[in-house]
């Protein structure tokens, strides 16, 4: 059993993803997912035979990954039954039921920022993986929604005295290499795309969050809700001190690329220390006669 803190409370998050779905699910940020999911797959010269899609909210990257031609089967794993097609898993990230070695791609799209044992469900797909099987991921990090973080927060110690958690702490770029390398992926690759989306108030952005299924599950959240006067004094905070000259607000959004390979034989290695055959005194300019 997975000893992960609980940061998140994951049936919360099902009932939120499950709301979205049936009130019309908000896919403008996935929509850019999935694009740039193609655009990176474009770089890898091959095709894979059976791909895994890891609890992508609706089928988008699956439709476009079979019509592609670059895989020959796609199988989903959804994390909620209105999420799932004919044929899909229905299951949690955390509790794959998956045999080893059956995939020789896995991708997750707009998912993983809400698991509570990010490593583990890391080592639960590379297992999943066949030798030479690639990895490929997309979720929320970094600074997303840090304009709204910090409006929420001084509104709440402003008038109550005090701020409970309203927006969800998300994973660092520099920390996901380490966590591939520790689930045991080779060659792992992590980058961020930072988007900014603008929108005429604060209500706009709560409302697209919610399409989402973006909303707060943390664990920890305060079950009062939010106080109508503390809500209006965050959206004149958001104004005040992040409003283009346009009057429009920016909204940022931090996708963070997660890439690595189960090892293969077959995989270029890294030299040992010591087995070079070119020294950098052979290279690099002889700097002795050079005046100061």
């Amino acid at each position: 059993m997975s000893h992960a803190p609980r940061i998140f409370d994951r049936a919360l998050q099902r009932r939120r993803l499950t709301r979205a779905l049936e009130g019309g699910f908000g896919d403008f940020l996935l929509s850019r997912v999935v694009d740039d999911l193609m655009d990176r797959l474009s770089t890898v010269s091959r095709r894979f035979e059976r791909a895994l899609d890891l609890g992508t909210p609706i089928d988008a990257a699956a439709v476009v990954l079979t019509r592609s031609g670059a895989v020959g089967q796609v199988v989903r794993v959804a994390t909620v039954a209105g999420a799932a097609r004919p044929g899909d898993i229905v299951a949690d990230e955390e509790a794959l039921p998956l045999a080893p070695e059956r995939f020789d791609l896995a991708i997750s799209a707009l998912s993983l920022h809400h698991v509570n044992d990010l490593p583990g469900a890391l080592v639960q797909v590379r297992r999943a993986l066949r030798p030479d099987g690639l990895f490929l991921a997309a979720f929320l990090g970094g600074e997303t929604l840090t304009e709204l973080r910090q409006s929420l927060t001084l509104a709440e110690a402003e008038l109550e005295g005090g701020a409970s958690p309203r927006v969800a702490p998300f994973a660092d770029l520099r920390d996901l290499g380490g966590l591939l390398q520790r689930a045991g992926f080779a060659l792992p690759v992590a980058d961020v795309d930072r988007v900014t989306v603008r929108y005429r108030d604060p209500v706009a952005l709560m409302r697209d969050l919610r399409g989402m299924g973006l909303t707060n599950t943390l664990a920890e959240r305060s079950r009062k809700p939010l106080r109508r006067a503390t809500l209006v004094r965050a959206c004149e905070m958001y104004m005040e001190r992040f409003a283009a000259a346009d009057g429009r607000l920016p909204a940022t959004f931090d996708i963070l690329w997660l890439s690595g390979w189960a090892p293969d034989e077959s995989q270029q290695k890294p030299l040992r220390p010591g087995t070079a055959r070119v020294s950098l005194a052979d290279v690099l300019p002889d700097r002795s006669r050079r005046s100061t």
